[in-house]
């Protein structure tokens, strides 16, 4: 199928969701929370309930989205390729409706057998009007490229070479995924053997919003403990598919007093990153 070109530039939505504290426990437990029991907690629990910043990251990948913005990309090989979330207001009501338009700014090629790179900006308001954060997504369709569209910007965060300030290891659960899609994201990738074999993954392979969840609330317990309402951005590239099953390190260094850059890898394999030139920034 053609790709839609025209498609580019035009703002699609609102996409609306609305949510309470049983949503926000939904996300937190899909991106590890309480994995253990009593391990952050104060996500999965209503006692004093806080809400996981990596929420504002999933109104944009929905399936919904997904579905609107087709811009005639081939299903089986989209992956979520990064993006830059920005917090405009603290995060902190429990309940409440989010209405999320989106722009697709452009679509970049990276050339035959490469792919191209899709650039959405969602901006998310809540029922008052009010803009809540605003998320640069990019995607990667890689059987699309080759078209002779224009080059993607560069745009690279350096990871330090000395050892890393604070570092938090973890399993992700075999069933992860399984959690996580009921947010929203229904993509069989996540969740069916089949059709993630027929693309060349031995299995269903992780939500990078799941990943970037769990690197979330390792920095926030490192940098921030309690607070993670102060968090103002995150931001990375997804690097690697993620496998359910195997055991992450979240790689932190202090850049200044209100900011981190950090990666996530394997810690049985290290050369293995998942996310990549990152940072996240707090006040």
């Amino acid at each position: 199928m053609a790709l839609k070109l025209d498609m580019q530039g035009k703002t699609y939505g609102p996409f609306v969701r609305e949510y309470d504290f049983k949503d926000l426990i939904l996300f937190a437990l899909g991106c590890g929370a309480g994995y253990d029991g009593r391990t952050d907690l104060e996500y999965v629990y209503e006692k004093d309930q806080k809400i996981l910043p990596m929420f504002a990251a999933m109104p944009i990948v929905d399936s919904e989205v997904t579905k609107t913005i087709d811009y005639g990309f081939q299903w089986g090989g989209s992956l979520h390729w990064g993006f830059d979330l920005k917090f405009h207001q603290p995060l902190t009501a429990m309940s409440g409706k989010l209405s999320t338009k989106v722009l697709l700014k452009a679509l970049y090629d990276r050339g035959e057998g490469r792919g191209l790179l899709a650039q959405h900006i969602g901006d998310t308001y809540d029922e008052n009007g009010t803009l809540l954060f605003t998320n640069e997504s990019w995607d990667c369709a890689l059987f699309d490229g080759g078209w002779g569209g224009p080059k993607a910007p560069k745009d690279v965060v350096e990871i330090p070479e000395r050892e890393p300030d604070f570092e938090v290891t973890e399993q992700i659960a075999l069933n992860r995924g399984l959690i996580y899609r009921l947010n929203g994201d229904f993509h069989p990738q996540h969740v069916d053997w089949e059709y993630a074999q027929k693309y060349g993954y031995p299995k269903p392979n992780l939500h990078a919003v799941s990943t970037a969840g769990v690197a979330c609330r390792h920095i926030i317990k490192s940098l921030i403990p309690g607070e993670p309402e102060r968090l103002t951005r995150f931001k990375t590239r997804i690097t690697k598919p993620l496998f359910p099953g195997c055991t992450v390190k979240t790689q932190m260094w202090k850049w200044d007093d209100n900011s981190i850059h950090f990666r996530v890898i394997d810690a049985e394999h290290p050369e293995i990153a998942y996310l990549n030139y990152a940072l996240a920034e707090w006040k």
